[in-house]
């Protein structure tokens, strides 16, 4: 009996190692697999934000905003650029109920565009690094001026300029009225 015991013992090894070996691949492939699903979600949520990228939201991007509604970190009414129609969309995406704008976070506004008054600007560059899109052109002491087909109207380079030579205008009005 000795020995029908010490035969057993390797194939006993054997079946316990091929069993967990059996469910790390599982719990690996699982895990791959619903991080895809909340990847796609990301993806989903992120394709309906506005993509101003002006964090009024609490978060640095419409990315990491889309990243947290995903994970129930943030609520979908975080969103003034997005307005009520983003949030109704979200909700219709997620099966929750709209709610209206969380003002905490700002009003919704018509799309603006940022403009600077050239002769105006001293070329601080302070503006180009709170772009968070590149919209701006420019070099240190010289004159900057704004990609119109670029800016998103987040106004993050108006409270860095130093001379206030930057404006927001209505998409609407356009730089005709300038």
């Amino acid at each position: 009996m000795l020995s029908y015991s010490i035969t057993l013992q390797p194939l006993g090894i054997i079946l316990i190692s091929l069993l967990v070996a059996g469910c790390g691949g599982l719990l690996g492939y699982l895990s791959t697999r619903i991080k895809k699903q909340a990847d796609q979600l990301v993806n989903k949520i992120d394709r309906l934000l506005p993509q101003t990228q002006c964090a009024q939201c609490g978060y640095s991007g419409c990315r990491p905003y889309a990243q947290a509604i995903a994970e129930g970190q943030a609520d979908i009414n975080q969103c003034p650029p997005g307005g009520q129609q983003t949030i109704d969309t979200l909700a219709n995406l997620l099966g929750a109920e709209p709610t209206s704008l969380n003002t905490q976070f700002g009003e919704t506004k018509d799309l603006q565009l940022a403009v600077i008054t050239e002769s105006e600007c001293i070329g601080c560059t302070l503006c180009i690094k709170a772009c968070p899109v590149d919209a701006i052109l420019g070099a240190n002491q010289q004159m900057h001026t704004v990609i119109a087909q670029e800016c998103t109207g987040c106004e993050l380079c108006v409270a860095p300029c130093p001379v206030d030579c930057i404006i927001m205008i209505p998409v609407s009005q356009g730089f005709e009225s300038l």
